[in-house]
């Protein structure tokens, strides 16, 4: 039996890494529906706090996303004060269109409040806290899903369906079964 030829590992090796780093680029993020079918909207009762109790019960990564719906009512992203305070005069960003996805770039907290007087003080205000991939610190543990690893359909979450060690598991194993095989 002839042993298996190199020449087409390298090129095999590339193509698959390749279409592993696309998939995983593309299945690495969340987008998490703010206030879920109620969507951005002034507590009422016994509501006080559902913002943020919600975003304790999820992780946050870089590149994830919170999608805010809402009408008659804007959202503004501000600093640590002035969602202390309901400060609405100087945001960092302000969000009027009724159809807001924010993005998140980097790690750390996000602070989101209400442009609508009152409402702020109402209690819709929003405390993100975005975690670093584990992919991105070695030695970490994986991630898990949001709503404690779960299919949340309150919180608009759109559900995980590899994570990046997975796929390039899967593509370097398909890889190897080839190169036996060549």
């Amino acid at each position: 039996m002839a042993a298996p030829t190199q020449t087409k590992f390298f090129p095999d090796l590339l193509f698959f890494l390749s279409v592993a780093l696309l998939l995983t680029s593309a299945v690495s993020a969340y987008e998490f529906r703010v206030g879920g079918p109620r969507g951005w909207t002034k507590p009422t009762g016994d509501e006080l706090g559902n913002y943020n109790h919600w975003a304790t019960k999820n992780r946050f990564h870089v590149g994830d996303s919170l999608y805010f719906k809402y009408e008659n009512d804007s959202v503004l992203v501000v600093n640590k004060n002035a969602y202390k305070e309901c400060n609405t005069t100087d945001p960092q960003l302000k969000f009027v269109d009724g159809n807001t996805t924010f993005r998140f770039d980097r790690h750390g907290y996000f602070y989101f409040i209400s442009g609508k007087p009152g409402h702020c003080e109402a209690g819709e205000r929003l405390i993100v806290r975005v975690m670093v991939h584990s992919e991105v610190m070695p030695g970490a543990a994986p991630s898990s899903q949001p709503g404690g690893g779960s299919a949340n359909t309150e919180s608009g979450a759109a559900l995980k369906t590899t994570t990046a060690a997975s796929v390039l598991m899967a593509a370097l194993g398909s890889l190897f079964a080839i190169s036996q095989f060549s």
